[in-house]
C-alpha cells in the first residue's frame, strides 16, 4: 500500500520479526528510542522480547523510516486480543498525517451496517464476489 505525501509516495510494509532485514530492525530501534526514550525523556527497556512475536508495519521515503508500528497477536500483552503498540512517527514528519493510511475491505453487502458501526464507510458499487454481493468500504485511521 502507498500514500500519496507532499508528491512523494511512502511505501508502507508489514513484515514478521524474522522477515526484517538487519538494516530495517536497526531503524526501527532507532526511531524508537529516538522518539520514546530521548525525546520523551523515559527511561524504559524498549526490548521487551515481544518484538520477536509481533508484526512489524513501517512507513517508509527514501530510505528513511518514517512511520512505524507494532502489531501484536493475542496472548502476548492481552489473553485473548490482538494489540498494536509503539506507535511512532518520526519527527521529520510529524502534523503531516503521515500516520494516518486508510484500512479498505471488501464486504459483503448485508454487513454493510454492521461495518458503518466500525466508522468504515461504503466507496463506489457494488461487485460480485465468489457470487456474492460485496462492496468495497475505507476506514481512515
Amino acid at each position: 500500500m502507498a500514500e500519496k505525501k507532499s508528491d512523494t509516495i511512502i511505501k508502507w510494509q508489514c513484515k514478521s520479526f524474522s522477515e526484517l532485514t538487519n538494516e530495517e530492525l536497526y531503524k526501527i530501534l532507532q526511531l524508537r528510542i529516538e522518539v520514546f526514550a530521548v525525546e520523551q525523556n523515559v527511561v524504559y527497556q524498549d526490548c521487551d522480547n515481544k518484538d520477536f512475536k509481533c508484526y512489524h508495519f513501517t512507513g517508509i521515503l527514501n530510505d528513511q523510516l518514517l512511520a512505524y508500528s507494532r502489531i501484536i497477536p493475542p496472548g502476548i500483552a492481552y489473553p485473548v486480543a490482538a494489540s498494536i503498540g509503539r506507535v511512532v512517527t518520526s519527527p521529520l514528519v510529524r502534523g503531516q498525517s503521515v500516520g494516518q493510511i486508510p484500512v479498505i475491505i471488501s464486504a459483503q453487502v448485508y454487513l454493510v451496517k454492521f461495518y458503518e458501526n466500525f466508522s468504515f464507510m461504503q466507496q463506489g458499487d457494488n461487485y460480485i464476489e465468489d457470487s456474492i454481493p460485496h462492496v468495497t468500504m475505507i476506514k481512515n485511521i
